[in-house]
């Protein structure tokens, strides 16, 4: 094996499928945050 064969991530433009893919990734996180927190006030607020 020579040192050569260290493969480097080639810089590439981002594709607009994989923005999109990450948006959803943040927007189902973000939601995933936002439904938590409410269903704790909701059951704090409950008792």
């Amino acid at each position: 094996m020579s040192a050569n064969q260290t493969t480097k991530p080639v810089p590439k433009r981002k594709s607009k499928r994989e923005r999109r893919m990450k948006l959803a990734v943040y927007i189902m996180i973000i939601a995933m945050v936002v439904s938590t927190i409410t269903y704790g006030l909701a059951v704090f607020v409950g008792l």
